[in-house]
């Protein structure tokens, strides 16, 4: 009994009170949740928040060490497209152009040299010389950049050590070596560009990058090579070590690693073309924690917090609403016309209420249309019939005036055949009152007409009437053909002197069955082709009708369709054609829909 008073509580409670229900519990969730998520976020928040400054600035390091090197293989480019590509070097020395390019570079570039597959030099700016104890040939930098000839080969921290020069001094450099092509004469063949970039223009920008207190940052090659570190000495010296093992392995991102006992985050960043990594480190101990920074966390914290309401709050809304969604999905179906939809009936007492009225009103709405399709085809039927009535006494009436006018020029012979032919058309045309005959039996109808309207004008006009054996079988309303050939025989043929002619063709073309009647009659303008059609006064003569076209066009679109009906194409002294457009379907299909 219980249970179903709850049941009947809630089904009954209206949209207003489950919201104000529903929001109210979740808001005191929300601040039961909140001291917990609130403890759980201050220990991680300084890591992320570390985790992103670190990324930050080795993003800020690497565009800077990204725009170095792209700098120096710019420089590279020059040199081999701009100079060495263009110069034939047994016609002359390129080392003025050599010197140029590095004049502008001077404060990176330490070394710029060309040389020959087979090691010798070739150009050297500043003026140097190899060292005549070294075969460059067995130098790894000069294999890699044969082999591979369509890279840039960049080598590890290292004293420049292949040239001799006056200055007592070690330079550390990074070679870049590539293959070039060495034109002599009509000959060419491959060559070494080496440019030594001066280490200590890349250990500026490098140097002094602090990450937090205690954090730095080291640079190492692709195969664990270590190209920078602000402790280089020690580490080489064996007297401090880095992780570098490890890092080799890290793509880029962050990570948290414990190395010799110490927690510290680690961000990895990949510079470019190279394959070198910049590894920024930060030890947790030496993790800063500004009052800035506390209060942009409390900011995060309490927008962590609205977010998570906000969405308890659309989720609990979606469940009050979603009765109402579906509801209003029903209504557009019955909007569309569908008003057999099942309207949804469920969720609150007011939407449930709701589907309800609004199934009655759908039910309503589908009985009166059904009582307007009713009526408007008993309408669109009973214009039909009147259309077509006006076609017989108009065709008997001229036939009867055929008739008298043989017996009064004493041709009964003549009389006899036309009122053998006039009863066949009649027994055509009555057709047991259907609207529909097959193309074979109108065919036959105009048939018969055009026998009588012959006997009429002697030697006035000749007819043929064609048609595929495909198209005999198909529905074609009655009396389409009759009124569009008579219109033919009294406005076309009335002064033609023996010479006229009439043809009348049944084809099919896809889904449509064409109905042609072809005049070598008088014609028309087009515009008064056009009015034929319209409720214009259209041309007449002393005999026929002006009212057959358009009934006919009148009678098709009526019964088939706005899409269907007639086209006339005339010229004056040139003829007329008419094209009557039907669907093309089976007499026996079409009648067993007009029977149902």
């Amino acid at each position: 009994m219980k249970r179903t008073r709850r049941r009947g509580f809630w089904k009954n409670i209206s949209i207003r009170y489950t919201i104000f229900l529903y929001f109210t519990i979740s808001a005191l969730v929300v601040m039961l949740l909140s001291g917990e998520a609130l403890y759980m976020q201050m220990s991680h928040q300084l890591s992320v928040m570390t985790q992103e400054e670190s990324q930050a600035v080795l993003g800020q390091v690497n565009r800077s060490v990204d725009s170095y090197l792209r700098t120096i293989m710019k420089l590279s480019d020059s040199l081999y497209y701009g100079v060495i590509k263009n110069a034939d070097l047994s016609a002359g020395s390129i080392n003025s152009q050599i010197t140029l390019l590095y004049d502008n570079n001077k404060d990176s570039i330490a070394n710029i040299a060309l040389l020959s597959k087979e090691g010798e030099l070739l150009e050297a700016v500043p003026a140097a010389r190899l060292k005549t104890d070294l075969d460059v040939t067995e130098e790894e930098w000069f294999g890699s950049a044969l082999k591979r000839t369509d890279n840039l080969h960049f080598t590890t921290p290292h004293v420049q050590y292949i040239f001799d020069n006056n200055e007592q001094q070690y330079r550390w450099v990074i070679t870049l070596t590539r293959a070039v092509e060495i034109t002599h004469g009509t000959s060419a063949d491959q060559g070494i560009l080496l440019i030594d970039i001066r280490y200590s223009s890349l250990q500026q920008i490098l140097e002094d990058i602090t990450l937090g207190n205690q954090g730095y940052l080291y640079m190492i090659g692709s195969g664990g090579e270590l190209i920078y570190h602000p402790k280089m000495q020690l580490i080489e010296t064996g007297q401090l070590k880095e992780n570098i093992a490890a890092a080799v392995n890290y793509k880029d991102g962050s990570y948290l690693e414990i190395y010799d006992g110490e927690s510290r985050n680690i961000s990895v960043k990949s510079v470019g073309y190279t394959g070198w990594k910049l590894v920024g480190v930060t030890p947790e101990k030496g993790l800063p924690l500004s009052d800035l920074k506390m209060r942009l966390f409390v900011v995060f914290v309490a927008a962590s917090f609205l977010l998570a309401l906000v969405l308890i709050n659309a989720f609990i809304s979606s469940r009050i609403t979603n009765p109402i969604q579906r509801l209003e999905r029903s209504v557009n179906a019955i909007e569309a016309g569908e008003l057999d939809t099942e309207v949804y009936m469920g969720g609150s007492y007011e939407i449930r209420h709701l589907g309800r009225s609004i199934g009655d009103m759908a039910k309503r709405i589908k009985i009166l249309m059904q009582d307007i399709v009713s009526e408007h085809e008993s309408k669109r039927k009973s214009e039909f019939d009147m259309l077509q009535s006006q076609i017989n006494p108009h065709f008997l009436y001229n036939t009867l005036d055929i008739i008298v006018w043989m017996i009064e020029n004493e041709q009964k012979q003549e009389a006899v055949r036309v009122v053998t032919a006039l009863a066949r058309f009649f027994r055509i045309s009555l057709s047991r009152g259907k609207s529909i005959i097959p193309v074979r039996d109108e065919l036959e109808h105009v048939r018969n007409y055009l026998m009588i309207q012959q006997m009429r004008f002697k030697n006035k006009f000749t007819y043929t009437i064609q048609a595929e054996d495909e198209v005999l079988d198909l529905a074609c309303l009655k009396l389409t053909l009759q009124p569009l050939v008579e219109n033919a025989v009294y406005h076309g043929m009335e002064f033609m002197d023996g010479d006229g002619e009439i043809q009348i063709q049944a084809q099919r073309e896809k889904e449509d069955l064409w109905l042609l009647i072809r005049d070598n009659g008088l014609g028309m303008t087009q515009e008064q082709a056009e009015s034929l059609l319209s409720d214009h006064p259209h041309i007449s003569s002393r005999r026929g009708s002006g009212i057959g076209v358009k009934n006919v066009n009148e009678r098709i679109q009526l019964y088939f369709g706005e899409a269907y009906g007639l086209v006339i194409e005339s010229e004056p002294d040139e003829g007329t054609l008419i094209r009557i457009r039907l669907p093309a379907k089976p007499y026996t299909e079409t009648m067993e829909k007009e029977q149902l």
